[in-house]
């Protein structure tokens, strides 16, 4: 069983900056690829960035690519997401994700395991 833990989230104001933690526990976390997703209201859940335990390739979506940046810390069996830049439309519940079949996938359903969620609130 996988277990992640999501902290860090928080209000902060326009092109302020986040980090977020995702901590992770399970035999074989470090055979899966994880992955962060975010989910506003009314809005379906949409991949954020992507990361595998050996640290790359990192993935991104168009809409944070050059303002966010995920990263693993191998030996915590942690990743982060360093959000900068953060406008009112990345306001969201963060999640984090674990796909054991390791595809570094983009789709929410290739991810087994989920944790709770955080909330990212800017305001303008």
């Amino acid at each position: 069983q996988v277990r992640l833990v999501e902290s860090g989230g928080g209000l902060v104001q326009a092109g302020g900056s986040l980090r977020l933690s995702c901590a992770a526990s399970g035999r074989t976390i470090s055979t899966h690829s994880m992955g962060w997703f975010r989910q506003a209201p009314g809005k379906e859940r949409e991949f954020v960035a992507g990361i595998p335990w050996s640290g790359a390739p990192t993935t991104y979506a168009d809409s944070v690519k050059g303002r966010f940046t995920v990263s693993g810390d191998h030996a915590k069996s942690t990743i982060y997401l360093q959000m900068n830049s953060l406008e009112p439309e990345d306001s969201a519940v963060y999640y984090c994700a674990a796909d054991p079949r390791s595809r570094g996938s983009r789709w929410s359903g290739d991810y087994a395991y989920w944790g709770q969620g955080t909330q990212v609130t800017v305001s303008s």
